[in-house]
């Protein structure tokens, strides 16, 4: 019987190209999720009963438990950008992945892969990157084995980086932080990395992976507009301004008790915008994987087209009008 992968968060944004591949490469996989109503357009990924979402709720240890029984890998994809409700850094990020690992420990398995982030960071001033080295702390505390996978900002078809900033309308684009610096990395190729890594190809420890491209995030927002065929004023907002709108953000959606949800701008992501998201010198990247990455400049256009003024017909209409010239 082919080997079965349990994948936490599975339906999410980096999850879904992780499930596909598996599936590709014959695993059973089990997509664990807090809604499985909402994530059956997975089971599309493989031959019917391949790939199965269920119920489980990474802050409860029985869900958990329940859905790691069985299975030969586990790869965690569970991360929060800004804290809702229940679903707060410590919880999501640090216990949560801690309770996974202790679970696959418990149920013998040693192939464990955790999707964390770059500047995870024991002693950063954002909560975000404090909860994801937390998390990798208890991962190889726990599983000493598990491979670790640092992403930059990653970008694909459903990202909320570029869509959110190619969405947004008016003439101007305000940015935090316009000369902190990136290296976007494709959906695709952090999956590719992650079944590797649970199919045993690079050895145990932690990898940093970035695209091919640093770029300023002024610049990426420069290419953004060039891709979507748009003229905007690109607006660096000073970080100690941003940090008063994040905390008057904060305070409100604290005061409505959850019915306003802040999705604009938090305290935590200025602080995370202060330092560059960027592969460290020396550090074991794509390369161990044998990856070529992919560069954002190739990718862009076939999403982000319905920014643009006439959406896909934008190009048939820019050719129309050179044959009236």
């Amino acid at each position: 019987m082919a080997q079965l992968v349990t994948i936490f968060g599975g339906s999410g944004f980096v999850g879904r190209y992780v499930a596909r591949r598996l599936a590709q490469q014959g695993y059973r996989v089990r997509v664990a999720v807090r809604r499985p109503n909402e994530a059956g357009f997975v089971r599309t990924y493989g031959v019917v009963g391949q790939v199965e979402p269920v119920l489980c709720n990474i802050r409860d240890d029985a869900s958990v438990q329940a859905a790691v029984a069985g299975a030969d890998a586990v790869v965690n994809c569970v991360g929060i950008l800004a804290e809702t409700g229940k679903n707060r850094f410590e919880a999501v990020q640090a216990a949560g992945a801690e309770r996974v690992a202790r679970a696959a420990a418990a149920a013998g398995i040693t192939r464990l892969v955790q999707i964390s982030a770059l500047g995870a960071d024991a002693n950063s001033p954002s909560e975000y990157a404090r909860t994801k080295a937390a998390g990798e702390a208890a991962v190889l505390a726990h599983v000493p084995g598990a491979v670790i996978l640092r992403p930059s900002i990653i970008f694909g078809n459903e990202d909320g980086f570029f869509n959110r900033f190619a969405g947004m309308m008016g003439p101007i684009l305000p940015v935090v932080g316009a000369n902190t610096k990136f290296q976007p990395v494709y959906v695709d190729d952090v999956a590719a990395a992650a079944v590797k890594a649970v199919n045993g190809d690079v050895p145990a420890g932690i990898y940093e992976l970035g695209g091919p491209d640093v770029r300023t995030f002024r610049e990426l927002m420069q290419d953004t507009l060039a891709v979507i065929h748009r003229r905007k004023l690109i607006l660096n907002v000073p970080f100690f301004a941003a940090s008063i709108m994040g905390g008057v953000l904060d305070m409100v959606q604290g005061l409505t008790l959850g019915l306003f949800t802040n999705g604009v701008l938090t305290k935590d992501q200025v602080q995370n915008l202060k330092s560059d998201n960027v592969v460290s010198e020396g550090a074991a990247g794509f390369e161990a994987f044998g990856i070529v990455p992919t560069n954002y400049h190739a990718v862009l256009p076939s999403y982000l087209w319905k920014f643009r003024p006439s959406g896909q017909y934008d190009a048939i209409k820019a050719s129309a009008k050179n044959l009236r010239g």
